[in-house]
């Protein structure tokens, strides 16, 4: 089964991520297509595993395995919590529900940490570009906001919001250039701030829901046995001494 099979037949959950998503888009957007596709459990007793993430078929669309998706989510990967919240979804099955309907167990105070770490990642290139060009590179200036708006929100009320609303054409203007970047670096400084000061009283847990995510993983797993699959006839001929030292 191809990599392309794997997201076309076996995808739950597929939604468009990117400047649509965020309320951000103008007629020259791309639309960033995200999903999660289960790959079928007899693919894994082969010694060439199922691929944890497939790019494409279609442009700009990427998709991950369910329990990779799982795995991202449970470490509070901010690219991986903004899918489980896009407002456009595309696809979604039975097992997409359930996923979605983990969105809260995956929620936790570390957040905070990957949603600042990255944001001070993408700010240090900002601030280098600055200083060598003369000027960031606005789009991402604005998309870094957009993020550090979105983590303290989250660490606020604990429920991650990642449509703009009201900001968007404050947003729209730092993109464009027309906020001078001191006012940029200010703004980002108290989105910071702001954060770490809300940590202490926030309303989400320490942890994610460990326990609960497995679950759900098993059961997806152990259902996927007892569906019929291509891939059953060759572990039947193998089973049956047709491939084994021959």
């Amino acid at each position: 089964m191809t990599p392309e099979q794997l997201v076309r037949d076996h995808t739950v959950y597929s939604c468009v991520m990117g400047s649509r998503a965020f309320g951000l888009a103008t007629d020259a957007s791309d639309t960033d297509r995200r999903g999660v596709y289960v790959a079928p459990t007899p693919l894994f007793w082969a010694f060439d595993k199922p691929p944890t993430h497939v790019e494409g078929p279609a442009e700009e669309q990427f998709s991950w395995e369910l329990e990779r998706f799982c795995e991202l989510a449970l470490r509070a990967n901010p690219n991986i919590l903004e899918c489980l919240h896009s407002p456009l979804v595309e696809q979604v099955d039975d097992t997409g529900r359930e996923l979605l309907a983990l969105r809260e167990a995956f929620l936790s105070r570390r957040a905070h940490a990957t949603f600042t770490g990255y944001a001070l990642s993408q700010r240090k290139k900002l601030e280098a570009d600055v200083r060598q060009y003369g000027a960031p590179r606005w789009k991402h200036a604005m998309h870094l906001v957009r993020l550090m708006t979105s983590c303290r929100d989250l660490v606020r009320t604990g429920t991650l919001t990642i449509e703009v609303g009201p900001a968007r054409d404050r947003l729209l203007a730092v993109k464009h250039g027309e906020v001078p970047w001191p006012e940029v670096e200010s703004w980002m400084t108290r989105l910071s701030e702001e954060s770490t000061k809300a940590l202490p009283h926030s309303p989400l847990p320490e942890d994610p829901d460990h326990a609960r995510v497995t679950d759900f993983l098993f059961r997806i797993r152990r259902a996927s046995t007892h569906r019929p699959h291509p891939y059953d006839e060759v572990v039947q001929g193998v089973v049956s001494g047709g491939g084994v030292g021959q």
